[in-house]
């Protein structure tokens, strides 16, 4: 497992994958008993895996209640994240919701009693809310890191204009910053590509990835019939061949996968990480296995490699169409460039 500052806007260290919790327990009726989440933090750890990502209502609860034992020997090893937002069950109710300083308060210090810590290294606003201004997200935030409740402050699931004018008003404000964003991202879904991304890039945050498999759709199982979770309650992560791109997608990584000879997961996986090789700050996946098995081959794709033909076919199988503004900006790039764009080149941001 390598390592990395999470964006070039922070100091925070992370390994290369992060290990998601959410099925760290069974409260949800599908997930990992505490016997066998033991078996997969242990592996995880092993392989030297240091970030840990879960959320208070992830498994209503259990999951940030096992990761406190997984944890309590080694507390100062592993960077810990956690989120708020929808309260700890669907029965949480008005006051447990949403991300007012009332309800960030709350949960902070539930989520600190359940994980038995004083300290939460990394702390996600879940999901964006209609009504919660962004002023007052960013100032309760501000107001946990000046306590040393948190040490970071991300944003998952928001909207790009969103969260680049969060990183504006922190900065103009002297409050805490911004550090990082959470979305999902794979091969059969790549929305991200069109503002989140370079966003990310463009301001150096660290951009955590959920789901890299497409919910199992890039293991090829679906193919063979295996309908599995698609009838559990994590049925609305799950995506389908429901459109001809994303069986494109699916149909490379099934070549690929041949061609190498590894299980297609592995060569999605390797996707991920020759993509934010590529990248100028930190992508780094979640993933989220139920068993050991499964943390194996999430391994084993560190190792996996792909060429740069390979590569380039799996990006433009599952490419998607980036819309208007971009294909306009694209169509006029000779002419803003004073006419000859071979003579400019694209540069990196450079670490600050």
């Amino acid at each position: 497992m390598q390592y990395t500052t999470f964006g070039r806007a922070n100091g925070l260290r992370v390994s290369e994958y992060a290990l998601g919790a959410g099925n760290f327990g069974t409260r949800w009726g599908t997930g990992a008993e505490p016997a066998e989440a033991r078996k997969i933090f242990d592996r995880f750890a092993d392989a030297g895996g240091t970030f840990v990502d879960t959320a208070e209502s992830y498994q209503f609860g259990e999951s940030e209640e096992i990761l406190a034992d997984l944890i309590a020997a080694e507390r100062d090893r592993f960077t810990l994240a956690t989120k708020f937002t929808n309260g700890v069950t669907p029965q949480a109710g008005v006051q447990a919701t949403g991300n007012s300083r009332k309800n960030m308060v709350r949960a902070v210090e539930a989520s600190l009693r359940r994980l038995r810590t004083d300290h939460i290294d990394l702390f996600w606003v879940h999901f964006p809310d209609p009504v919660t201004p962004m002023e007052e997200i960013l100032r309760g935030l501000d107001d946990l890191v000046s306590a040393g409740k948190i040490h970071y402050a991300g944003l998952s699931n928001f909207p790009a204009w969103r969260v680049s004018r969060a990183v504006a008003l922190a900065e103009l404000r002297g409050w805490a910053p911004v550090s990082a964003v959470q979305f999902e991202y794979s091969l059969v879904e790549r929305s991200a590509d069109r503002e989140l991304l370079p966003m990310a890039d463009a301001l150096g945050l660290g951009a955590a990835l959920w789901s890299p498999l497409g919910g199992g759709l890039l293991t090829g199982k679906y193919r063979d019939g295996d309908e599995g979770r698609q009838q559990t309650v994590l049925k609305r992560l799950l995506h389908t061949e429901d459109g001809g791109r994303k069986t494109a997608a699916v149909d490379a990584v099934l070549a690929v996968a041949e061609e190498i000879g590894a299980p297609p997961a592995q060569v999605a996986m390797a996707w991920l990480r020759e993509r934010a090789a590529r990248a100028t700050t930190a992508y780094v996946p979640i993933i989220g296995p139920r068993t050991v098995k499964q943390l194996d081959d999430y391994l084993a794709a560190l190792d996996v490699p792909l060429s740069a033909e390979q590569y380039q076919r799996l990006t433009e199988a599952g490419a998607i169409t980036l819309g208007q503004p971009h294909e306009q900006i694209e169509a006029q790039r000779a002419v803003v460039l004073g006419g000859d764009a071979d003579r400019f080149r694209t540069r990196a941001v450079p670490v600050a």
